[in-house]
């Protein structure tokens, strides 16, 4: 009897354990302009600040697209997003909210 209950126990802590993880999201970001795009921050809904540069060194250039991981820990869907072009570009900054979770793909237009 002592077996059948500390395998329950020990299936419900598994069980517990994995709900409570935080997933990555993963999704294709699409640049459909005709600049270079240099820099893409993403930060939570409802946080103040933008976090870091998605890109780091690398840009995305027109018509290129490239899959992108947040790791970030959060079980939050929900990011606002910020597109900088390069500095020669007439595109201004652009900013947008989406629920990632859901996208799958975001293609960012002119």
């Amino acid at each position: 009897m002592k077996r059948i209950l500390s395998a329950a126990g020990l299936l419900a802590a598994v069980l517990f354990s994995t709900t409570a993880q935080a997933e990555d999201l993963v999704f294709t970001l699409t640049n459909g302009t005709s600049s270079v795009l240099t820099h893409f921050y993403t930060s939570p809904v409802g946080v103040d600040s933008w976090e870091g540069d998605v890109f780091g060194d690398h840009v995305l250039e027109p018509g290129a697209s490239v899959q992108l991981t947040i790791a970030d820990g959060r079980t939050q869907c929900e990011y606002d997003m910020r597109f900088e072009f390069e500095e020669s570009s007439d595109l201004d900054t652009t900013e947008d909210s989406q629920n990632l979770c859901e996208l799958g793909s975001y293609t960012i237009h002119e």
